[in-house]
């Protein structure tokens, strides 16, 4: 993986979205957003660079392999980084837990007021990136991608839409909120090449299909 992320880090816009994700613990009044993803055009030339074959195995996956919702600054860790991030007017108490605030979840439009009707999405769903090339990733490698705040990987979005969405990818499963399918395909096929996972048939032809009408 070293040398993947070592030949990708020109070609992904990281250090604006680094600064947004540096900078939000101090803007709470500011409205930000999952990092912006690579644009169509760019998409469709990566989507035609990933390795395209069927999906592994399943078999010895399990989330504890991804380790997830590491601290990321004082008592913050990468979920409350993200609700303070994609929300609006969020307060946090001395655990930074949000105790306020709003919320609008892209995928189905809904706008909440409490932190606990959100869940953190993980784009590309750990059991998926596992079938697609994770499996022989070292722990601290999967670590990395479970919390990654740089890419387009995590959103805070209504939790029983997550829970709807589960491992499946775009063959099967796309945001009701059609609005919002091109910035999804384009974040998707985003962090599957920064991480050099594969696309399925299926799959590929689904993500050519949203990215046609982009």
């Amino acid at each position: 993986m070293s040398g993947v992320y070592a030949r990708r880090i020109g070609v992904v816009v990281a250090s604006a979205a680094l600064a947004a994700t540096t900078g939000l613990l101090t803007a709470p009044t500011a409205q930000a957003a999952m990092p912006t993803p690579v644009s169509a055009s760019t998409a469709r030339t990566y989507l035609g660079q990933l390795k395209v074959s069927a999906e592994g195995s399943s078999t010895g996956y399990s989330r504890d392999l991804f380790p997830h919702w590491i601290t990321q600054s004082g008592t913050c860790n990468t979920r409350e980084v993200v609700l303070k991030r994609d929300g609006t007017n969020v307060t946090q108490d001395s655990a930074c837990a949000a105790v306020s605030g709003s919320w609008y979840s892209e995928y189905d439009g809904a706008t909440w007021t409490a932190a606990s009707d959100l869940d953190i999405d993980h784009m590309v769903p750990l059991a998926e990136a596992w079938r697609s090339g994770a499996s022989s990733w070292t722990t601290t490698q999967r670590q990395s991608f479970a919390n990654d705040l740089t890419r387009p990987q995590l959103i805070a979005v209504t939790d029983n839409v997550n829970q709807s969405k589960g491992d499946q990818d775009p063959a099967t499963w796309l945001p009701s909120r059609t609005a919002y399918r091109c910035t999804y395909v384009r974040a998707w096929v985003h962090v599957k090449y920064y991480y050099n996972l594969s696309v399925d048939s299926a799959e590929k032809s689904a993500l050519q299909s949203v990215l046609g009408g982009c």
